[in-house]
């Protein structure tokens, strides 16, 4: 296996943008989500970017179970008033917005509107690489600069040679430009999470998918790696307890006749 190039801290430059919206977009109705089109109507080309952003979101609902504050929207279009039209919207494989409703309005959303969230922008978005070159490291990095979102990460396992990046890189907006940040599982205090890559098994194969940390630095585990986990445990425990019956019987001990006392 061929050695990775070491990573630098690139710091990307752009002219400051203003949180102000212009006079023009002051006047515009903005629509509602029931006007405005759930997707961008461009299917996904590879089965990885909705099975593992799916694996992201199931693990929170376990982690945060406790929680409705929050949403991880996969594949959904995010509606801004930062790009050209606000009925364009930016679709990411997968985005995070923490101090929204889990269920908005009790209802599932057909797509992320911010001025229908009380101006909230996703705090996260997840970009994987496809098979055709595409805009994560320029064009969608920009708007998403622009909107607001702090951690920008880029999922690029196969193609990363081709374009000449790491295969898994993470931005965080400072002052107003991103810095790629550097280390892995990369803890974000201001989501109380960190991610990072993993190579496990999951449905029977082995292969490399995204995961959610504490801040200790340990991997959440899904739901049948803790199921296996308790079944390991219990299967020990039944180990030692034949064992310690065993031992009883070899010194004229009968294990199942025990004093109560």
């Amino acid at each position: 296996m061929s050695e990775s190039p070491v990573i630098y801290n690139v710091r990307i430059k752009y002219p400051p943008v203003s949180a102000m919206l212009s006079d023009k977009l002051k006047t515009i109705t903005l629509p509602s989500t029931e006007e405005l089109a759930c997707s961008d109507d461009i299917p996904v080309d590879n089965e990885d970017q909705n099975f593992l952003p799916n694996i992201l979101l199931f693990l929170l609902t376990s982690i945060w179970a406790d929680r409705t504050d929050w949403y991880f929207g996969v594949d959904m279009a995010v509606y801004h008033t930062t790009g050209v039209n606000p009925r364009v919207p930016v679709v990411p494989d997968a985005f995070l917005s923490l101090g929204v409703e889990r269920k908005k309005g009790g209802k599932s959303r057909r797509s992320y509107a911010v001025w229908e969230e009380n101006e909230v922008v996703p705090i996260l978005a997840l970009e994987m690489v496809s098979h055709t070159p595409g805009d994560e490291y320029d064009e969608k990095l920009e708007i998403y600069r622009k909107l607001g979102v702090l951690y920008y990460i880029i999922y690029n396992p196969e193609f990363w040679l081709r374009d000449r990046h790491q295969p898994f890189e993470i931005y965080k907006l400072v002052d107003e430009s991103y810095q790629q940040q550097i280390g892995e599982p990369l803890w974000m205090p201001e989501v109380g999470l960190g991610i990072g890559r993993h190579q496990g098994v999951i449905g029977g194969i082995q292969q490399e998918f995204l995961s959610w940390y504490n801040g200790q630095g340990d991997r959440y585990l899904m739901a049948d790696e803790i199921a296996q986990q308790e079944s390991q445990r219990a299967q020990n425990e039944q180990q030692r307890a034949e064992q310690l019956a065993q031992y009883l019987r070899s010194i004229g001990v009968d294990p199942d006749n025990l004093p109560n006392n």
